[in-house]
């Protein structure tokens, strides 16, 4: 590695390394746009001598031929990489690509050998290069049924998709996707399975599901193939194009297909002698039909078919052009795997191989023509990795900031003009990334903290991608999104069902300067050619809704409602509630039959929300995902998402919690029952065994919000101490904290209503807005803040010492996590919670 001499490149490279790599001709789509080849690995030859031709590699070291389950392969590797590491400044590899081999799991591959498994564990060496190196994404490709297929690593058999998440999960985010490539790079048919991580350290700054390429109409066989000259004479070549000329064969095949018309196979001819056949001893002996697609002439209306290794016969899968007697030439397979026209397959350029005679061009092109034809078979698509690499060299080369930084950038620009944010984010589309600008535009809406909307993180989205209703057969799907904001749900939206002829979705936002905002931001999405959208500037509460939706997504705003409810009454069954989020998801389940919402989490308990969770639960919740504090930075409020089907009656819920790292499939009548005044998302057997033991609803609450600091600063000589939550100590008895402990003037307590229970010792105190309960009696002569709650007893009984320091017991504590829904913002005693406290039986 010393001795070689180090390339000058003028930025900082992006990189990536290929495994399993055949001739480069996925991959080739990186090096069409900027990627710099670390390493490629590939164990044939031949293959890795088409890679050297097209100068894959810019250091000889990183064509690297060899078996990857050797450990001299792997080090060949590793040491590339740390060769980038100290010459090229990379932290790490920006990708790192595997399309190991199939023939195992393809349900075309008709003789599957019993070492199968041990074939397929081949992608387990994939996992570990990517388990060791950390690139910031790693892609695998493969059939459709890869991630069902088995493998065994460390002797143990497993799906391949289990393997993954077991060496990769704790370190990425993955999303994985199964895709016909005719939408997404390929002008063929072909059907497979996209496995896309990010490395957990960057989730905050793209997502996987970004990456993936954007649906794009197909072609049909004449728009890709039908402008090349015809060739209708064996061995000839195309005057200006070598690779697009008449594959040789038996000379008394050609009957057979001859008259065949445009879909027709060579075993539907009526003439025994023009089918498939061999004459044995002067007998015709009809060829065994086993695949319905061969000696099938193509159609030039239909989409190209998927191309096969063995491409060069007649008797192989879909392989005869539609009006020539031939298979199809090299150039017409490249075409139709979207192979751009640069990529080289010999030594010579083009000019120089097609001034050559025709009988140097046929023994020029036998020599590498089963080599090229298999390749293309084993490929994926040049231009579906192009997408992906396109993709990818958008969120790393694009600037990001940070939300200080984007802070600062509001401050000096005084972008809170929406004029100058316009003028902001024309100017700069090509400096910065869209996410970044997007954020910008988040941030810079002058109205954001009036309508109470946050930025909605890639972490979030990432997350509910994966809870997102399936759409199976559909060929056109409405979508609204109710309070669109920056857009942020439409990337989403658009990957999740990219399979969908037409997506229409309607955006809807109250700013008119939003939509503005958003219409610059739609073409920077590349959302695909499939997605319409609409572009709405009402507000959603009073707009009138005329169609039927398959989705309602979106991030509504947390805000107090401040439009007139007699506007809005003909819609909402829940008036009690002055949230807005309230009044957006009860109009969207009327209107969809899917809403997948964000929300903030005290819908799951606060009485505001009473009728709005007795309106969802009539309706199949098939996800609760709780974010905790993790969804909104620097936004000091807990969010959920809800996925809710209003077609199904309730059955299971999924439900899923970040901070806790835990998901469990719950009855939805068990977590949402109305024997408790909440819905009760983490109840489980723990928590129904221990309530079992207590007395409940055995409180009533009050809390004093109004005596605060600033009312305890003046003291005169009669003044009555205050307790605060940390004077209680967990057996139920008052300390005393320097710099803590408050008091308050006899006189200006008078003005308070906790006033009232000054004298009052047969009240508990209970701190609140914590999971360390505890409780004791409330001395005479004190009075709280609103750092801890009364607890007025409905019962006669007094309780021992006993019975209050089971309160602060572990049991306990525990219990009133679950019954809290490990909530951290929303720990107050009231009305509801309170309903929990309860005492021992007997």
């Amino acid at each position: 590695m010393k001795s070689i001499k180090i390339k000058k490149l003028s930025d900082k490279p992006l990189t990536y390394i290929s495994l399993f790599s055949s001739a480069g001709v996925g991959c080739f789509g990186f090096k069409q746009n900027g990627f710099e080849c670390i390493a490629t690995n590939e164990l044939i030859e031949r293959r890795l001598n088409i890679q050297k031709i097209n100068d894959k590699c810019i250091y000889k070291t990183g064509y690297i031929q060899g078996d990857i389950t050797s450990v001299e392969t792997k080090n060949r590797i590793f040491n590339e990489v740390n060769f980038w590491k100290k010459n090229h400044e990379i932290s790490e590899p920006d990708v790192v690509i595997a399309t190991p081999p199939c023939q195992g799991m393809s349900v075309a591959n008709h003789k599957k050998s019993k070492n199968e498994i041990e074939r397929n564990s081949l992608v387990i060496e994939s996992i570990h290069v990517v388990k060791d190196l950390k690139p910031k994404v790693f892609i695998f490709e493969n059939v459709a049924a890869f991630l069902k297929t088995a493998c065994i690593e460390d002797e143990t058999v497993m799906s391949i998709s289990d393997a993954i998440d077991k060496n990769l999960s704790d370190d990425y985010t993955i999303q994985s996707k199964v895709i016909n490539f005719k939408n997404y790079g390929s002008n063929s048919s072909r059907t497979r399975t996209l496995v896309i991580g990010v490395l957990k350290k960057y989730v905050n700054e793209f997502s996987p599901e970004e990456l993936f390429p954007a649906y794009q109409k197909e072609k049909n066989l004449k728009t890709v193939i039908g402008h090349l000259p015809k060739l209708t004479k064996m061995g000839e070549f195309a005057k200006d194009d070598f690779l697009h000329s008449f594959r040789i064969y038996d000379e008394r095949m050609r009957p057979w297909i001859t008259d065949l018309k445009e879909g027709q196979s060579a075993f539907d001819n009526v003439d025994p002698h023009k089918r498939p056949h061999q004459v044995l001893e002067g007998i015709i002996v009809p060829n065994k039909n086993k695949n319905g697609d061969k000696y099938t002439r193509q159609c030039w209306d239909k989409v190209a078919p998927c191309i096969h290794t063995r491409n060069d016969q007649l008797a192989s899968q879909n392989t005869i052009h539609p009006t020539d007697d031939r298979v199809f030439s090299i150039r017409e397979l490249m075409n139709i795997m979207a192979i751009p026209k640069e990529f080289k397959w010999f030594e010579q350029d083009l000019k120089t191989l097609n001034s050559l005679t025709q009988d140097e061009k046929s023994k020029l092109l036998k020599t590498q023509e089963i080599n090229i034809r298999q390749s293309l078979g084993e490929a994926v698509p040049t231009g579906v990795f192009s997408s992906i690499a396109i993709n990818i060299k958008k969120v790393l080369t694009g600037n990001s900031l940070t939300s200080k930084e984007i802070t600062e950038l509001i401050k000096d620009w005084k972008l809170f003009e929406h004029r100058n944010l316009m003028d902001f984010l024309v100017k700069n589309q090509q400096k910065y990334n869209v996410k970044t600008l997007a954020t910008i535009a988040e941030y810079a809406n002058a109205a954001r903290e009036k309508n109470s909307a946050y930025y909605t993180d890639k972490m979030l989205l990432h997350n509910i991608y994966s809870i997102l209703p399936v759409f199976e057969g559909k060929s056109i799907m409405r979508v609204l999104e109710p309070s669109v904001g920056v857009g942020s749900f439409l990337p989403l939206v658009a990957k999740k069902y990219s399979h969908i002829e037409e997506i229409i979705v309607d955006c809807v936002d109250i700013s008119v300067e939003s939509m503005e905002v958003l219409e610059f931001l739609i073409p920077l999405y590349n959302l695909g050619e499939n997605v319409k959208i609409n572009l709405i500037a009402k507000d959603y509460l009073k707009h009138k809704i005329i169609e039927k939706y398959d989705l309602v997504i979106g991030n509504p705003p947390f805000g107090k409602l401040t439009t007139s409810k007699s506007d809005i009454t003909k819609d909402y069954h829940n008036l009690k509630s002055k949230n807005l989020a309230s009044y957006f998801i009860e109009k969207s389940l009327k209107y969809s039959d899917n809403v997948v919402m964000i929300m903030p989490k005290n819908i799951l308990n606060t009485s505001e929300f009473d009728e709005t969770r007795k309106f969802i639960s009539q309706y199949n919740i098939n996800n609760i995902v709780d974010f905790g504090e993790y969804g909104f930075k620097g936004v000091l409020v807990e969010t959920i998402c809800l996925s809710i089907n209003t077609t199904l009656k309730p059955s299971k819920t999924i439900v899923t919690s970040l901070p806790l790292d835990i998901s469990k499939t719950q009855n939805q009548s068990y977590v949402t029952s109305n024997k408790y005044p909440y819905w009760i998302i983490y109840r489980n057997d723990y928590f129904d065994n221990f309530i079992n033991n207590l007395e409940l609803n055995v409180f009533e609450v009050f809390r004093d919000r109004q005596l605060t600091n600033s009312n305890m600063k003046s003291l005169g000589s009669d003044k009555i101490r205050v307790i605060k939550s940390r004077n209680i100590t967990d057996d139920g008895q008052i300390i005393d904290i320097d710099n803590y402990d408050a008091y308050i003037d006899r006189t200006a307590l008078n003005t308070f209503s906790v006033a009232k229970y000054l004298d009052d010792d047969n009240v508990y105190l209970t701190p609140n807005m914590t999971y360390k309960t505890r409780l004791m009696k409330k001395p005479k002569n004190t009075v709280v803040n609103g750092s801890v709650a009364i607890l007025i007893p409905k019962f006669d009984k007094k309780l021992t010492n006993e019975d209050m320091k089971f309160f602060s017991s572990n049991e306990y504590r525990e219990y009133m996590q679950i019954a809290r829904n490990y909530q951290t913002r929303t720990l107050n005693v009231d009305n509801n919670s309170i309903y929990f406290y309860g005492i021992r039986k007997g």
